[in-house]
């Protein structure tokens, strides 16, 4: 091989780095410590998105992570969201459900907790999940607010799993089922 030859198969093996979007293996994000690098691979997995992005969240305050969703509707990409019914009411101001709901490509969805006949109120929806694309999970204990990528005690796991992603997206088209839309 040339110089030249290796130079630019460097420079590609570079390029190629540098675009990588992690967790083909799974990655395990514990956080405070490793907020950034959760929020980076979050990004970059709704940037890298191409057909579909499923999330089931409890509470989702944070504006960037909400930008990148309107930004993939606007390119195409399907956006489908569940929430808590109840966590809606909670700080309107705040919601990215509102900001979110008002665009094209994306669908938000409201779900009430199954009732607790024993104490008189109901469950809640508390998952924190995403599915790009039918093969990337992301999930944890993580809401999508600033607190949680910043301040809180969290986990966020992401991996490219097919048979994963399918259950998960199953789940999600139950879930949908038992939902009513926002708005």
């Amino acid at each position: 091989m040339s110089g030249r030859t290796i130079q630019i198969f460097f420079l590609v093996l570079v390029a190629l780095s540098l675009t990588r979007v992690p967790a083909s293996a799974g990655e395990l994000y514990l956080l405070p410590g490793q907020s950034d690098e959760a929020l980076s691979a979050l990004l970059k997995s709704i940037d890298h998105s191409k057909n579909s992005v499923k999330i089931t969240i409890y509470n989702f305050t944070h504006k960037k992570i909400a930008k990148r969703l309107k930004a993939a509707a606007k390119r195409g990409v399907k956006v489908e969201i569940i929430f808590d019914a109840a966590s809606a009411s909670s700080d309107k101001r705040r919601s990215m459900f509102y900001y979110l709901a008002k665009y094209n490509n994306i669908r938000v969805y409201k779900l009430k907790g199954r009732y607790i006949k024993r104490q008189h109120r109901y469950g809640i929806m508390h998952m924190k999940g995403a599915v790009f694309d039918h093969r990337r999970i992301v999930f944890g204990s993580a809401n999508w607010t600033y607190s949680a990528f910043g301040k809180n005690y969290e986990m966020l796991y992401v991996e490219d799993d097919y048979r994963m992603a399918k259950a998960f997206e199953k789940a999600f088209e139950k879930y949908k089922k038992e939902s009513v839309p926002f708005r």
